[in-house]
Protein backbone atom coordinates (compact mmCIF):
# COMPACT_ATOMS: atom_id res chain seq x y z
CA UNK A 1 0.00 0.00 0.00
CA UNK A 2 1.48 3.33 -1.06
CA UNK A 3 1.84 5.90 1.73
CA UNK A 4 0.18 9.31 1.70
CA UNK A 5 1.86 12.65 2.34
CA UNK A 6 -0.24 14.90 4.61
CA UNK A 7 0.91 18.52 4.35
CA UNK A 8 -0.13 20.98 7.07
CA UNK A 9 -0.58 24.22 5.16
CA UNK A 10 -3.42 26.02 6.95
CA UNK A 11 -1.19 28.38 8.96
CA UNK A 12 -1.45 32.05 8.07
CA UNK A 13 2.24 32.91 8.57
CA UNK A 14 1.75 35.75 11.07
CA UNK A 15 5.46 35.96 11.94
CA UNK A 16 6.43 35.54 8.28
CA UNK A 17 4.08 38.23 7.04
CA UNK A 18 2.32 36.36 4.24
CA UNK A 19 1.35 33.03 2.69
CA UNK A 20 4.75 31.41 3.13
CA UNK A 21 3.49 27.99 1.99
CA UNK A 22 3.78 29.04 -1.66
CA UNK A 23 6.50 31.71 -1.46
CA UNK A 24 9.11 30.82 -4.13
CA UNK A 25 12.63 29.72 -3.13
CA UNK A 26 13.62 27.74 -6.24
CA UNK A 27 14.99 29.12 -9.53
CA UNK A 28 11.70 28.57 -11.37
CA UNK A 29 9.30 29.73 -8.70
CA UNK A 30 9.27 26.51 -6.66
CA UNK A 31 8.27 26.75 -2.99
CA UNK A 32 9.72 24.53 -0.27
CA UNK A 33 6.52 22.49 -0.45
CA UNK A 34 7.33 21.61 -4.08
CA UNK A 35 10.58 19.96 -3.06
CA UNK A 36 8.77 17.97 -0.33
CA UNK A 37 6.21 16.68 -2.84
CA UNK A 38 8.97 15.89 -5.35
CA UNK A 39 10.79 13.85 -2.69
CA UNK A 40 7.58 11.98 -1.84
CA UNK A 41 6.84 11.17 -5.48
CA UNK A 42 10.27 9.66 -6.07
CA UNK A 43 9.95 7.71 -2.80
CA UNK A 44 6.79 6.07 -4.19
CA UNK A 45 3.96 7.88 -2.41
CA UNK A 46 0.54 7.54 -3.98
CA UNK A 47 -1.28 10.63 -2.73
CA UNK A 48 -0.71 14.07 -1.26
CA UNK A 49 -3.35 15.63 0.99
CA UNK A 50 -3.19 19.38 1.66
CA UNK A 51 -4.67 20.76 4.88
CA UNK A 52 -5.58 24.34 4.00
CA UNK A 53 -8.05 27.12 4.82
CA UNK A 54 -11.07 27.81 2.64
CA UNK A 55 -10.06 31.47 2.45
CA UNK A 56 -7.06 30.72 0.22
CA UNK A 57 -8.19 27.42 -1.35
CA UNK A 58 -8.50 28.72 -4.91
CA UNK A 59 -5.06 30.34 -4.93
CA UNK A 60 -3.53 27.24 -3.40
CA UNK A 61 -5.10 24.82 -5.88
CA UNK A 62 -4.02 27.05 -8.74
CA UNK A 63 -0.43 26.65 -7.59
CA UNK A 64 -0.47 22.83 -7.54
CA UNK A 65 -3.20 21.23 -9.63
CA UNK A 66 -1.64 21.63 -13.07
CA UNK A 67 1.94 20.75 -12.17
CA UNK A 68 1.02 17.66 -10.12
CA UNK A 69 -1.55 16.26 -12.56
CA UNK A 70 -0.54 12.76 -13.63
CA UNK A 71 2.32 12.66 -11.11
CA UNK A 72 0.48 12.03 -7.84
CA UNK A 73 -3.13 12.04 -6.63
CA UNK A 74 -4.10 15.24 -4.80
CA UNK A 75 -6.81 15.98 -2.25
CA UNK A 76 -7.66 18.99 -0.10
CA UNK A 77 -9.22 19.25 3.35
CA UNK A 78 -10.09 22.40 5.26
CA UNK A 79 -8.98 23.19 8.79
CA UNK A 80 -11.38 25.77 10.15
CA UNK A 81 -11.96 26.92 13.68
CA UNK A 82 -15.14 24.85 14.03
CA UNK A 83 -13.86 21.65 12.38
CA UNK A 84 -14.68 18.56 14.51
CA UNK A 85 -16.25 20.69 17.26
CA UNK A 86 -19.64 19.51 18.59
CA UNK A 87 -22.49 21.95 18.02
CA UNK A 88 -23.13 22.04 21.76
CA UNK A 89 -19.76 23.75 22.40
CA UNK A 90 -19.36 27.52 22.07
CA UNK A 91 -15.96 28.87 21.01
CA UNK A 92 -14.49 32.00 22.60
CA UNK A 93 -15.59 35.06 20.62
CA UNK A 94 -12.00 36.33 20.37
CA UNK A 95 -10.63 33.08 18.96
CA UNK A 96 -9.05 33.85 15.57
CA UNK A 97 -7.54 30.59 14.30
CA UNK A 98 -7.91 26.77 14.32
CA UNK A 99 -6.54 24.56 17.07
CA UNK A 100 -3.00 23.53 16.11
CA UNK A 101 -1.20 20.62 14.50
CA UNK A 102 -3.18 17.80 16.12
CA UNK A 103 -6.40 19.40 14.92
CA UNK A 104 -4.90 19.82 11.43
CA UNK A 105 -4.18 16.09 11.18
CA UNK A 106 -7.63 15.20 12.51
CA UNK A 107 -9.45 17.00 9.68
CA UNK A 108 -7.96 14.47 7.22
CA UNK A 109 -9.51 11.53 9.11
CA UNK A 110 -12.12 10.65 6.51
CA UNK A 111 -9.87 10.58 3.43
CA UNK A 112 -6.74 8.72 4.60
CA UNK A 113 -6.90 4.94 4.94
CA UNK A 114 -3.23 4.05 4.55
CA UNK A 115 0.07 4.78 6.35
CA UNK A 116 0.80 8.49 6.14
CA UNK A 117 3.55 11.02 6.76
CA UNK A 118 2.79 14.40 8.32
CA UNK A 119 4.90 17.45 7.44
CA UNK A 120 4.77 21.23 7.69
CA UNK A 121 4.35 23.02 4.37
CA UNK A 122 7.14 25.51 5.07
CA UNK A 123 9.86 23.12 6.28
CA UNK A 124 12.48 21.34 4.18
CA UNK A 125 13.26 17.87 5.57
CA UNK A 126 15.51 16.27 2.92
CA UNK A 127 14.81 13.20 0.73
CA UNK A 128 15.88 10.71 3.42
CA UNK A 129 12.89 11.41 5.69
CA UNK A 130 10.36 10.38 3.04
CA UNK A 131 12.02 6.99 2.60
CA UNK A 132 12.82 6.28 6.25
CA UNK A 133 9.26 6.58 7.52
CA UNK A 134 7.44 4.18 5.16
CA UNK A 135 10.37 1.75 5.42
CA UNK A 136 9.95 1.73 9.20
CA UNK A 137 6.15 1.53 9.22
CA UNK A 138 6.23 -1.44 6.83
CA UNK A 139 8.72 -3.30 9.05
CA UNK A 140 7.10 -3.03 12.47
CA UNK A 141 5.79 -6.13 14.24
CA UNK A 142 2.13 -7.05 13.88
CA UNK A 143 0.95 -6.38 17.43
CA UNK A 144 -2.12 -4.96 19.10
CA UNK A 145 -0.06 -1.93 20.17
CA UNK A 146 0.45 0.51 17.26
CA UNK A 147 4.00 1.44 16.25
CA UNK A 148 4.50 4.94 14.86
CA UNK A 149 7.63 7.00 14.15
CA UNK A 150 9.03 10.47 13.66
CA UNK A 151 12.19 11.95 12.13
CA UNK A 152 14.31 14.06 14.47
CA UNK A 153 16.94 16.72 13.79
CA UNK A 154 19.66 18.35 15.92
CA UNK A 155 18.32 21.48 17.65
CA UNK A 156 21.31 23.68 16.77
CA UNK A 157 20.62 23.05 13.07
CA UNK A 158 16.99 24.14 13.26
CA UNK A 159 17.16 27.65 14.72
CA UNK A 160 16.48 30.96 13.02
CA UNK A 161 18.90 33.87 13.10
CA UNK A 162 15.93 36.25 13.06
CA UNK A 163 13.80 35.41 16.10
CA UNK A 164 12.41 32.70 18.33
CA UNK A 165 11.06 29.32 17.19
CA UNK A 166 8.96 26.50 18.66
CA UNK A 167 10.53 23.03 18.91
CA UNK A 168 9.52 19.69 20.39
CA UNK A 169 12.52 18.46 22.41
CA UNK A 170 12.69 14.64 22.44
CA UNK A 171 13.88 12.16 25.05
CA UNK A 172 14.34 8.54 23.99
CA UNK A 173 15.08 5.20 25.66
CA UNK A 174 18.07 2.99 24.89
CA UNK A 175 16.35 1.52 21.83
CA UNK A 176 15.52 4.87 20.28
CA UNK A 177 11.84 4.90 21.20
CA UNK A 178 10.34 8.19 22.30
CA UNK A 179 9.76 8.59 26.02
CA UNK A 180 8.54 12.18 25.91
CA UNK A 181 8.53 15.23 23.67
CA UNK A 182 8.33 18.62 25.36
CA UNK A 183 7.01 21.49 23.27
CA UNK A 184 9.27 24.51 23.82
CA UNK A 185 7.41 27.41 22.27
CA UNK A 186 10.12 30.10 22.60
CA UNK A 187 13.70 29.06 21.74
CA UNK A 188 16.21 31.57 20.43
CA UNK A 189 19.91 32.34 20.15
CA UNK A 190 21.09 34.90 22.69
CA UNK A 191 24.74 35.92 23.02
CA UNK A 192 26.09 32.62 21.62
CA UNK A 193 23.73 30.62 23.82
CA UNK A 194 20.52 28.77 23.05
CA UNK A 195 17.83 29.86 25.46
CA UNK A 196 14.36 28.43 25.99
CA UNK A 197 11.90 30.83 27.64
CA UNK A 198 9.56 28.89 29.91
CA UNK A 199 7.51 31.88 31.07
CA UNK A 200 7.99 35.62 31.66
CA UNK A 201 10.42 35.03 34.53
CA UNK A 202 12.00 31.65 33.75
CA UNK A 203 14.51 30.53 31.11
CA UNK A 204 16.70 27.50 30.59
CA UNK A 205 19.83 27.00 28.50
CA UNK A 206 19.93 24.19 25.93
CA UNK A 207 23.06 22.58 24.50
CA UNK A 208 21.95 22.54 20.88
CA UNK A 209 22.60 18.80 20.61
CA UNK A 210 19.07 17.88 21.65
CA UNK A 211 17.06 15.92 19.09
CA UNK A 212 13.95 17.87 18.23
CA UNK A 213 10.75 17.10 16.42
CA UNK A 214 10.24 19.24 13.35
CA UNK A 215 6.72 17.92 12.89
CA UNK A 216 7.53 15.10 10.48
CA UNK A 217 5.64 12.06 11.75
CA UNK A 218 4.77 8.60 10.47
CA UNK A 219 1.38 7.19 11.47
CA UNK A 220 -1.10 4.52 10.48
CA UNK A 221 -4.85 5.31 10.32
CA UNK A 222 -5.30 4.02 13.87
CA UNK A 223 -3.92 7.37 15.05
CA UNK A 224 -7.07 9.20 13.91
CA UNK A 225 -9.23 7.51 16.52
CA UNK A 226 -6.82 8.54 19.26
CA UNK A 227 -6.77 12.10 17.92
CA UNK A 228 -10.52 12.39 17.80
CA UNK A 229 -10.97 11.14 21.37
CA UNK A 230 -8.27 13.47 22.72
CA UNK A 231 -9.56 16.46 20.79
CA UNK A 232 -13.06 15.95 22.14
CA UNK A 233 -11.64 16.10 25.67
CA UNK A 234 -9.36 19.04 24.80
CA UNK A 235 -12.13 21.20 23.37
CA UNK A 236 -14.34 20.61 26.39
CA UNK A 237 -11.78 22.42 28.53
CA UNK A 238 -10.30 24.86 25.99
CA UNK A 239 -13.23 26.18 23.95
CA UNK A 240 -13.09 29.47 25.85
CA UNK A 241 -9.29 29.76 25.57
CA UNK A 242 -8.46 32.13 22.65
CA UNK A 243 -4.89 30.80 22.46
CA UNK A 244 -5.37 27.08 23.18
CA UNK A 245 -3.29 24.76 20.95
CA UNK A 246 -3.92 21.06 20.33
CA UNK A 247 -0.42 19.85 19.43
CA UNK A 248 0.47 16.41 18.04
CA UNK A 249 3.01 15.85 20.90
CA UNK A 250 0.23 16.47 23.41
CA UNK A 251 -1.49 13.28 22.17
CA UNK A 252 1.68 11.28 21.53
CA UNK A 253 3.06 11.95 25.03
CA UNK A 254 -0.05 10.74 26.77
CA UNK A 255 -0.35 7.62 24.60
CA UNK A 256 3.27 6.72 25.35
CA UNK A 257 2.82 7.37 29.07
CA UNK A 258 -0.23 5.08 29.10
CA UNK A 259 1.76 2.48 27.09
CA UNK A 260 -0.80 2.43 24.30
CA UNK A 261 1.72 3.05 21.50
CA UNK A 262 5.43 2.92 20.72
CA UNK A 263 7.06 5.61 18.63
CA UNK A 264 10.52 5.26 17.09
CA UNK A 265 12.72 8.34 16.65
CA UNK A 266 14.56 8.12 13.33
CA UNK A 267 17.46 10.57 13.06
CA UNK A 268 17.95 12.09 9.64
CA UNK A 269 21.39 12.96 8.31
CA UNK A 270 19.88 15.42 5.83
CA UNK A 271 19.83 19.09 6.64
CA UNK A 272 16.66 20.89 7.71
CA UNK A 273 15.67 24.45 6.96
CA UNK A 274 12.49 26.48 7.06
CA UNK A 275 11.01 29.94 6.71
CA UNK A 276 9.58 31.06 10.03
CA UNK A 277 10.49 34.70 9.35
CA UNK A 278 10.67 36.67 6.11
CA UNK A 279 14.41 37.09 6.68
CA UNK A 280 14.83 33.28 6.58
CA UNK A 281 13.96 33.21 2.89
CA UNK A 282 17.40 34.32 1.67
CA UNK A 283 19.06 31.32 3.34
CA UNK A 284 16.38 28.96 2.01
CA UNK A 285 17.01 30.21 -1.54
CA UNK A 286 20.75 29.61 -1.11
CA UNK A 287 20.21 26.14 0.37
CA UNK A 288 18.04 25.11 -2.58
CA UNK A 289 20.63 26.45 -5.02
CA UNK A 290 23.32 24.38 -3.27
CA UNK A 291 21.17 21.22 -3.44
CA UNK A 292 20.57 21.75 -7.16
CA UNK A 293 24.31 22.21 -7.71
CA UNK A 294 24.95 18.92 -5.86
CA UNK A 295 22.47 17.14 -8.10
CA UNK A 296 19.89 16.41 -5.40
CA UNK A 297 17.24 18.19 -7.50
CA UNK A 298 16.94 19.23 -11.14
CA UNK A 299 16.99 22.96 -11.79
CA UNK A 300 13.36 22.78 -12.97
CA UNK A 301 11.25 20.43 -10.83
CA UNK A 302 8.08 20.18 -12.87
Amino acid sequence: MKPTLLILAAGMGSRYGGLKQVDPVGPNGEAIIDYSIYDAIRAGYGKVVFVIRDSFANAFKESFESKLKGKIETEYVFQEMNSFIPESISIASDRKKPWGTGHAVLVAKDIINEPFVVINADDYYGPNAYQMIPDYLSSVPDTSKPYYCMVGYGLKNTLSEHGFVSRGVCETDGDGFLETVVERTHIEKMENKIISRIDENTTMELSGNEVVSMNVWGFTPSFFEYLENYFYWFIQTNADNPKGEFYIPYVVNDLIEKQKIRLKVLESKDGWFGVTYKEDKELAVQNIADLIEKGVYPEKLW
